[in-house]
């Protein structure tokens, strides 16, 4: 399989500063800390954690909206953490975001059609069509209405939002997708219809996505691999059936006793394990194991020393001294 985005101990630490007139460092939040993966051409990534675990840092700095601390990303074999602005603007059409909310990520002062064309006019690309025809080509492909393209934003739904929001991120054709939790700010009834149209826009453009999100049974659906991640790191990574059928990780484990399961006599029979106390800060995170605070198979060796990253089994890659 070819590798579209390989990703090589990628880093993003955010600076703490104090002071009045002076301001000086005093520490630095670290959101993304030394996380390697890669992603195949044609797949669907998933990417799971608690809230504040650095999802969507991580998705953000792989398409340069945040500018790394270190490590590298490769994109069809160019490192886009060394790439010099004018190149960059180059490979951005290649590479597009969905934004988690669809109420504050279009412009409430643009029309429609201003939105979806926009990186047609930033990008400078040229179809057959018109730049009208081509904005109602996207209208369609993300099931709505041609008539709406002078209307503002605030006149649809959230699904419907969302739906432009896609339509922009298609409009200049490109290979590399990051869904930011697409679905969560979203009415139940609206994320089935969401997570069909882009399998089906996946199929249509042959897609490749990095999909965010907090609902475990969701990512199962859509997703081909998963990684979990925990406090900026990602401490498992397998494909989707090895990992809900036989999670490694303690922190994959007690992510995945939380996903309801609609038979109650599953449910009853299944060990739910539940974590005690809080994430540790990023600002100020434990040594050696992250996790180690809140796992019950830590032993001395894990306060201490920071797990390998190892391919435990055939495509199956974990960071964890027990397992």
């Amino acid at each position: 399989m070819e590798i579209l985005v390989q990703v090589s101990g990628l880093k993003k630490y955010f600076p703490i500063t104090r002071g009045i007139l002076v301001q000086r460092e005093v520490g630095a939040v670290k959101a993304v800390d030394d996380v390697s993966f890669d992603i195949y051409r044609g797949e669907t990534l998933g990417l799971v954690g608690e809230s504040g675990c650095g999802k969507t840092t991580t998705g953000r700095t792989l398409i340069q909206l945040y500018k790394p601390t270190g490590g590298q990303v490769l994109f069809k074999g160019q490192n886009l953490a060394q790439m010099k602005s004018k190149d960059l603007r180059g490979l951005r059409k290649h590479m597009q975001m969905i934004f988690q909310d669809p109420y504050a990520s279009l412009n409430p002062r643009w029309t429609i059609s201003r939105i979806i064309g926009e990186p047609l006019r930033v990008h400078k690309i040229n179809h057959d069509k018109t730049y009208l025809e081509r904005v109602k080509e996207l209208l369609e492909t993300v099931r709505l209405t041609t008539n709406c393209m002078n209307r503002y934003p605030h006149e649809f739904s959230g699904g419907q939002r969302q739906r432009i929001g896609i339509a922009r991120a298609l409009a200049s054709n490109p290979d590399f997708i990051v869904c930011d939790e697409p679905i969560s700010a979203l009415d139940v009834s609206i994320q089935a219809q969401i997570v069909n149209l882009l399998e089906d826009l996946q199929a249509q453009f042959d897609l490749t996505y990095l999909f965010i999100a907090h609902d475990l049974s969701m990512v199962r659906h859509i997703c081909n691999r998963v990684a979990v991640m925990y406090l900026g790191k990602i401490v498992e990574l397998a494909n989707r059936d090895d990992l809900y059928d036989d999670a490694l990780h303690p922190y994959t484990q007690a992510l995945l006793s939380a996903v309801p399961i609609p038979d109650p006599r599953a449910t009853r029979a299944r060990h739910r394990i539940i974590l005690e106390g809080d994430p540790p800060s990023p600002a100020n995170p434990p040594s050696g194991c992250r996790f180690h605070p809140r796992c019950s198979l830590a032993k001395a060796h894990c306060k201490t020393d920071i797990p390998i990253w190892r391919e435990i089994r055939p495509n199956h890659w974990i960071a964890c001294h027990e397992v």
